[in-house]
């Protein structure tokens, strides 16, 4: 609601007839000029000093009324609260070269069978393991020793991406083998990490030390076997040339264009 502040306080007024019959009364009668001319001054001074004071506090009486409106729509605000913000009112901009990126990364990303996949990511799991341990243990040798023990896993998990017929195989690797080594491995970082060279922190640790030498050694046996079905393909392959070959007249009776592997 809009205030009237074009209504002037009458107090002024007021002050100046009090000033007039004041001065008559305790002072002297208004009867000369010079007398008229003090009472003016008299007046004309009380009336501007009322007038302040009185603009002063009718101004003060109209911020008391703005805030006292006020203060009910604020609290109505704070009972409401926010406005609340759903999820199809935010939308994260995207550029089309975003876009675009995002695209080409799934198209890009190889799409695995599932027991394949399942084979890949168990082997990151631990080439990942692998690796830590291999910056933790600060002894040389057995730093070598977990250095290929992640290279032929690597390679054998690579083997189920090539060959998913190998998968069993691998799995009960994946499953048992590699990950008994790295609890061994783990074993070994804590005791390593102990500083102290006891009798059974020590023989432990000798222990597993060795251990990693027959695990390497059964790991490459176990990749060399994942290839027994390609060599038997390879084979298969040659002796087939080879007859093609000599129907052909291109090897003479005897000879042989290709060897295979009995041969």
């Amino acid at each position: 609601m809009k205030q009237d502040n074009s209504k002037k306080p009458v107090s002024p007024i007021y002050t100046i007839g009090i000033i007039w019959l004041l001065y008559s009364l305790l002072i002297h009668p208004v009867s000369t000029l010079g007398r008229l001319i003090g009472v003016l001054l008299l007046s004309g001074l009380g009336y501007s000093v009322v007038r302040v004071l009185a603009g002063s506090r009718r101004k003060a009486q109209d911020q008391d009324q703005t805030r006292s409106q006020a203060q009910p729509q604020q609290a109505s605000a704070r009972q409401q609260g926010p406005a609340p913000i759903h999820a199809t009112d935010v939308k994260m901009p995207r550029s089309a070269a975003a876009e675009t990126v995002a695209k080409q990364k799934a198209e890009q990303k190889p799409k695995y069978p599932p027991e394949v996949q399942a084979v890949v990511d168990e082997g990151t799991r631990a080439h990942r393991e692998l690796a830590r341990l291999y910056a933790a243990i600060p002894d040389l040798a057995v730093k070598r020793k977990v250095q290929q023990i992640i290279e032929i896993s690597d390679k054998i998990v690579e083997d189920a991406v090539e060959d998913p017929a190998d998968v069993p195989q691998i799995k009960k690797f994946l499953d048992y083998y590699l990950p008994t080594t790295i609890k061994l491995l783990n074993s070994y970082e804590r005791m390593g990490a102990q500083g102290i060279q006891g009798q059974n922190i020590t023989g432990t640790m000798k222990n597993i030390n060795e251990m990693l030498d027959t695990a390497i050694d059964a790991y490459k046996k176990l990749l060399d076997s994942l290839f027994a079905n390609q060599a038997l393909d390879v084979d298969t392959d040659i002796q087939v040339m080879n007859t093609l070959l000599k129907r052909e007249g291109y090897i003479n009776g005897g000879g042989s264009a290709f060897q295979t592997k009995e041969e």
